[in-house]
């Protein structure tokens, strides 16, 4: 080997030392003589606040798992742990209170000329079916989802970790398979209860005299007045919501990413706290709140008497129908 070769393949050899000793040179030592990884050219706080992740690249097609690192996943935790508890706790504490303050000062509205011993259909069997549907799969859905945001703080302490995990397993896979049930029950509502629910001029009287709610007063409505109209469509609104959402939950990753995944956890569950609290208010004047209401649900018919008070178009539509003799059966 020639001097001038041999020159060159020192020189090689010493760049190439210097492509791996410059990086650690570059790490100032600290105190106790170990690298300082804070006086790094890029120290860790530079890293969290990079937006929105820290990624790397991977040889399999998961563009998820090449994430190594997410500052936005800190705020999802602090709205997860801290904001939907405390949001969620006002919320259904919160309607339950004003229920309650409602039935003590309002009371439960009575039928104000008392039964007439006479039923009228209200509902027919396959309405009251799409009803129940809906009603027991959103109470099984309500419940399991309460566990996800509150069983931590509830139900742990109470029953223990081991049993809280069998609970929360089975609240899982009931969760997700409810839900079939829930979209199928208000897709039915949506259609077979339409008509009925539109705006119509009765529902602003209705709305100037009170909704009902004021004694020895009775305000004038449809099959549905406005205040159940807007319950409809609130919970129509709130039931898609939740449905979308839940479904991007339920198959995660399909064409959604890691921040895609937050957003829908994140709306799933503050959609579905006020939905909880729209039907509380719901069961609430269906049964507490008003005499003869359950029944229209409960078995199809109500009391002559609590149609012509609550829902007088509608009663005399039927009556109108029916040549003015109502289809009505003796009470039982």
């Amino acid at each position: 080997m020639t001097f001038f070769a041999r020159i060159r393949l020192v020189t090689l050899v010493l760049m190439l030392l210097g492509l791996v000793v410059a990086p650690l040179c570059a790490q100032k030592l600290g105190p106790d003589g170990a690298p300082n990884p804070d006086a790094s050219v890029t120290n860790q706080r530079t890293l969290l606040e990079q937006v929105p992740r820290i990624q790397g690249r991977i040889d399999i097609p998961d563009v998820k798992a090449s994430v190594l690192m997410q500052p936005m996943g800190r705020t999802w935790d602090y709205f997860h742990e801290v904001l939907l508890h405390w949001g969620g706790a006002i919320v259904i504490v919160g309607t339950i209170a004003v229920l309650a303050l409602a039935y003590l000062i309002i009371g439960r509205i009575r039928i104000a000329a008392g039964r007439s011993g006479k039923k009228i259909v209200r509902f027919k069997a396959f309405e009251r079916f799409s009803h129940w549907l809906t009603a027991v799969s959103f109470v099984v859905l309500g419940l399991t989802g309460l566990n996800i945001t509150f069983g931590k703080i509830v139900l742990l302490p109470l029953v223990g970790p081991e049993v809280f995990s069998e609970i929360s397993e089975v609240a899982k896979y009931t969760h997700n398979f409810t839900s079939f049930a829930f979209v199928a029950g208000l897709f039915i509502i949506m259609v077979i209860f339409f008509k009925d629910n539109l705006l119509a001029r009765v529902d602003f009287e209705w709305l100037r005299q009170g909704g009902g709610f004021i004694k020895n007063r009775h305000a004038p409505a449809g099959r549905f007045n406005l205040g159940e109209k807007m319950v409809y469509w609130l919970s129509v609104a709130a039931g898609i919501a939740v449905s979308a959402s839940g479904f991007v939950l339920l198959f995660p990753f399909y064409g959604t990413n890691i921040a895609d995944m937050q957003l829908a956890q994140a709306a799933h569950a503050i959609v579905a706290l006020l939905f909880i609290a729209l039907i509380l208010a719901h069961i609430y004047i269906g049964t507490l709140g008003m005499e003869g209401a359950f029944e229209a649900m409960g078995k199809g018919e109500v009391d002559l008497n609590w149609a012509r008070e609550h829902h007088d178009r509608w009663l005399a539509e039927q009556l109108e129908r029916e040549g003015g003799r109502p289809s009505a059966t003796p009470a039982e």
